[in-house]
């Protein structure tokens, strides 16, 4: 397994649609070992592909509490088929706007149905913290950033002070 780079927005490449997987293929298994290796290293609850700059519908996601055994999701084609009328506000983050959060209001609960890492198509039901975690990543396979929920005015705002924080990263790494 593989720690892999995160791309951060203001990046292009995470307004990019992903496109569907055809097969869980062994490629796909190392690649979401790889994501979950990555995603524990940060540490987060969620990725998908395309914040690796891999577009290609795979999302990853583990929402166990600090000292629970983990409890990874691997997740191939996700789609929602059903949500809530109830709507939550909960403060998101995202490993592609690091040191970011912001209070996005989204259903409370959500229906999955996606393509497991044994091929097999499975439907989740979710509510809490993974029902967040699913709708932040699967927004992520259509381009969508959590800053893409707010207003103009906050979201560049925020872009900016990245773009800021990511110059003087790269500065400190030459």
């Amino acid at each position: 397994m593989a720690i892999l780079p995160i791309i951060w927005a203001p990046d292009p490449r995470l307004k990019v649609i992903s496109e569907p997987v055809p097969a869980v293929d062994d490629a796909v298994l190392k690649l979401m070992d790889d994501m979950l290796e990555t995603m524990y290293a940060e540490p987060g609850i969620g990725l998908s592909a395309i914040q690796i700059g891999i577009a290609k519908r795979i999302v990853v996601v583990d929402v166990a509490r600090e000292g629970e055994d983990p409890q990874p999701i691997r997740l191939v084609n996700p789609v929602i088929t059903g949500e809530s009328d109830d709507l939550a506000i909960f403060d998101e983050g995202c490993l592609s706007l690091p040191e970011f959060f912001s209070e996005i209001e989204r259903p409370a609960e959500v229906e999955v149905t996606y393509t497991d890492e044994n091929g097999a198509e499975q439907t989740l039901r979710a509510d809490d913290i993974l029902s967040r975690c699913l709708q932040h990543e699967i927004d992520h396979l259509d381009g969508i950033l959590f800053v893409d929920h707010l207003s103009a005015v906050r979201r560049g705002m925020i872009l900016r002070k990245l773009s800021k924080l990511k110059k003087s990263k790269e500065r400190e790494s030459a």
